[in-house]
């Protein structure tokens, strides 16, 4: 029962890091302590080192034996680096996923709903949360391991968020474009893979 424990604990840890590099706790460029995030958290090194690991397997901070680790100095290219691989990726998931979703495309619809009232709202981090759950879903239909384990590696949250927060696009709505898609999924559109990963390029930040 150890396993899980240790996991959960890891995974909030590296929320927690990654809430103050979004934030702007860290700033690009700036150490984070290994020591002092434990004794804040009162936990032991280990899991805080493992989070940091996860963090920089995402190229979001990074590691030196005289520096410590770091927050990285991301540039509009990192950003924009992810989206044609994700682009590519939901291409294949909706390929694949498009006989299940064209029979029930329940799964995407309280998102959508949620991306309408985030719309409303203003609310930017709800537009980011339901955005990537709507396309989480998908990946999920596609019913591949794989594509999913790699779809997630991504970090693709973290990546939309840190663009919203440093680059701060012009506000934009969101609900309709996925409305848009939940549709093309119910008439069987021949072309939705090519739609959704057309879908993806175009929500890459701009250079």
């Amino acid at each position: 029962m150890a396993t899980p424990v240790v996991h959960s604990l890891r995974e909030q840890i590296r929320e927690h890091i990654l809430e103050g590099i979004v934030g702007g706790r860290w700033q690009p460029g700036e150490r984070i302590v290994e020591r002092r995030i434990a004794a804040e958290l009162a936990v032991s090194q280990t899991p805080v080192r493992e989070a940091l690991r996860e963090l920089e397997s995402l190229r979001l901070i990074e590691s030196s034996p005289n520096k410590g680790v770091r927050v990285r100095e991301l540039t509009a290219t990192d950003l924009k680096e992810s989206y044609p691989v994700r682009a590519g990726l939901e291409q294949v998931a909706a390929e694949l996923a498009a006989p299940v979703l064209a029979e029930d495309v329940s799964a995407l619809e309280p998102e959508v709903a949620a991306l309408y009232v985030a719309d409303r709202a203003g609310d930017g981090e709800a537009q980011v949360r339901h955005t990537v759950a709507f396309h989480r879903e998908i990946v999920k239909a596609a019913g591949n391991a794989v594509l999913l384990h790699t779809w997630e590696s991504l970090g693709i949250e973290v990546w939309t968020t840190l663009s919203i927060r440093w680059l701060s696009p012009e506000p934009r709505a969101h609900a309709e474009d996925h409305a848009e898609i939940v549709e093309a999924f119910r008439r069987r559109d021949p072309a939705i893979g090519e739609l959704l990963k057309t879908h993806v390029l175009s929500c890459a930040p701009r250079i």
